[in-house]
């Protein structure tokens, strides 16, 4: 199934047992010698039970201390068999269910970083982040823990109840028939807890969203003082999610307390049935004792499987969310597109619309130059940004295109892509680890010296430099703490060392102050030389600098020249100009005038 409101996907039932069968046949060994072993262990279990009915029929017969005490050490001896084979068979079990989880986190990794940015984007981080989190943990638990208890008792009752059939097959259908209470309540569980767990999953992600967006936008809420819109949002989400957990502890609560009642059934069953068969000179004393044994020896690993199928359900429902990235839209692009004949990017006839807004593009064309600096200015709103991730990649427009020598963009794998064009916003972040590891991402085989360079593009070197132990100093929470202008030059440094053809800079010295910014932007530019940048710019010295400056207002270019063109002329840009130097000669009409 699909998740709405632009979640990510969720995988049906089939493709869940797929996954499940895939992971097992890839360590296929080891689940085999668990299997053995578990199997070992519940054959020792039979035999105590059996036994101890020998032992009743023997008395009965007039047999001596002597024969009850060989029995009786028979029964130690294999009882002890059984606890060292079920501690084994555990000790596998749990290794197989680590290696196996190491394998669903891998994955999911991988497809998390497969994901295209613009469906994280619609789905929400929140929802990736309790999949990655939460839902993992929860399919650990269970490969870890639940999966190896479970495959124990099912073997375990499974030889309990052949040993019952074994005895007496009348004793044995008795008991079967005992269990059928149990069917009935586990069938009605089951019938409702996947939807049910998968409802809390999807209202746990809402939860984690929302935080998220809260935490992140804080600043922003205060000064607009939304606190209380957010607390009435949070609460919302809050409720919902209380909800859906009240519902999966009402069927817990109905399911529990029938089996429960249910456990008593067979053994009563047994012995009744039983003592009407003997009276009957059908079956001996010995074999009912066994039967009534072996069915309330039945009773605990049938407890343990039906508290491990609630805990499947749970599990089960996290598992198909975390495969359920499998089904998320992936890049178009599958590298088998031909390689860009050059540098050139072509924009041509490109709308855009966003799925909850309107046309934010209404038919642009551009060419870009290889080697061309280019600004792109505008008020806010005029789908600056928006262009800036089309020629990205990020997103694909809704009629048009955009292509990059002669390529679309959209044809191109990610891997492609990013070798032609590198998008950098003025969002950043510093990843866990040294300053030489939040380098490295972009380009692993770099050396230090390459590091230093890089670093001395962005006007990063001296501060790095002053840190204790240079690039080996780590960063982040548990390091040394970066301010925003530190924060971008990292993400700056990165860009140098991923050497595109073409550089999109979207507002990406935002943060910086305007000196720190212009020599950023002026290192940045002499690094990139002969290669293509388009900026887009809110500071109009980046405009000034620019080969060609883009105006654009209400999603549509409407100027498109030089500086000294464009300011001769008398236009849009014109007044954007005249207002941003003060010297009163901006028309007070214009929209451009009125965003600076």
């Amino acid at each position: 199934m699909t998740a709405d409101k632009g979640q990510l996907p969720v995988a049906e039932r089939s493709e869940v047992r797929r996954a499940a069968v895939r992971l097992i046949r890839v360590d296929r060994r080891a689940f085999a010698v668990v299997l053995v072993v578990n199997a070992l262990a519940a054959g020792a279990g039979l035999v105590g039970p059996w036994l101890l009915g020998r032992i009743v029929d023997e008395v009965r017969a007039g047999a001596g201390v002597g024969v009850v005490d060989r029995l009786a050490l028979v029964i130690v001896v294999c009882s002890v068999a059984q606890l060292l084979l079920a501690r084994w068979a555990r000790y596998v079990g749990y290794r197989f269910g680590e290696r196996t989880l190491a394998r669903v986190r891998e994955d999911f990794v991988d497809r998390a970083l497969a994901l295209p940015a613009s469906v994280v984007e619609r789905a929400g981080t929140g929802d990736l982040t309790a999949r990655g989190t939460s839902d993992v943990a929860t399919v650990g638990t269970t490969l870890r823990d639940v999966a190896p208890e479970l495959l124990v008792c099912s073997v375990q009752a499974l030889f309990v109840m052949g040993a019952v059939f074994a005895l007496d097959p009348l004793l044995g259908l008795f008991g079967v028939l005992g269990l059928t209470p149990i069917w009935f309540a586990l069938r009605w569980y089951l019938r409702r807890a996947r939807d049910g767990y998968l409802a809390e999953g999807a209202a746990m992600s809402e939860v984690a969203e929302i935080l998220t967006a809260t935490a992140s936008g804080a600043r922003t809420v205060e000064a607009f003082r939304l606190q209380e819109l957010r607390v009435t949002a949070s609460r919302d989400t809050l409720e919902t999610a209380k909800r859906a957990r009240l519902y999966t502890l009402f069927l817990r609560t109905v399911f529990f307390p029938a089996v429960e009642v249910s456990y008593t059934i067979p053994v009563a069953g047994v012995l009744l049935v039983g003592g009407w068969l003997h009276g009957r000179g059908a079956v001996g004393v010995g074999a009912v004792v066994a039967a009534a044994l072996y069915l309330r020896q039945f009773t605990e690993p049938l407890d343990q499987i039906l508290m491990r199928v609630e805990q499947l359900q749970s599990s089960g429902a996290s598992f198909a969310r975390v495969e359920g990235l499998a089904r998320a839209p992936r890049a178009e692009g599958d590298g088998e597109a031909p390689a860009p004949a050059d540098d050139r990017i072509d924009v041509t006839g490109v709308r855009y619309s966003y799925e909850r807004g309107g046309e934010v593009l209404h038919g642009v064309d551009l060419s870009v130059r290889p080697g061309e600096r280019l600004a792109v200015v505008g008020p806010s709103g005029a789908g600056k940004t928006t262009l800036s991730r089309l020629l990205a990649g990020v997103d694909a427009p809704t009629e048009g295109t955009v292509t990059v020598g002669g390529v679309p963009v959209s044809g191109l794998s990610p891997e492609t892509l990013r070798r032609q064009v590198v998008l950098v916003t003025q969002e950043h972040h510093v990843f866990l680890g040294s300053v030489r590891e939040n380098l490295l991402i972009a380009e692993p085989a770099a050396t230090d010296e390459e590091l230093w360079a890089a670093l001395a593009a962005v006007g990063a070197e001296d501060w790095v430099r002053e840190l204790p132990d240079g690039l080996n100093t780590p960063l982040g929470a548990d390091g040394r703490a970066t301010d925003g202008s530190q924060a971008q030059q990292l993400a700056l440094a990165r860009v140098v060392l991923a050497d595109p053809h073409t550089l999109i800079l979207d507002e990406a010295t935002a943060l910086l102050d305007p000196a720190t910014a212009r020599h950023t932007e002026r290192a940045l530019a002499a690094v990139l030389e002969g290669r293509t940048v388009i900026a887009i710019a809110h500071r109009l010295h980046t405009a000034h600098d620019a080969d060609r400056v883009a105006v654009m207002e209400n999603g549509l270019l409407t100027e498109l020249g030089p500086h000294e063109e464009l300011v001769g002329a008398e236009g849009a840009y014109a007044a954007l100009w005249h207002s941003w130097h003060g010297d009163g000669r901006a028309p007070g009409n214009s929209a451009l005038s009125q965003e600076s």
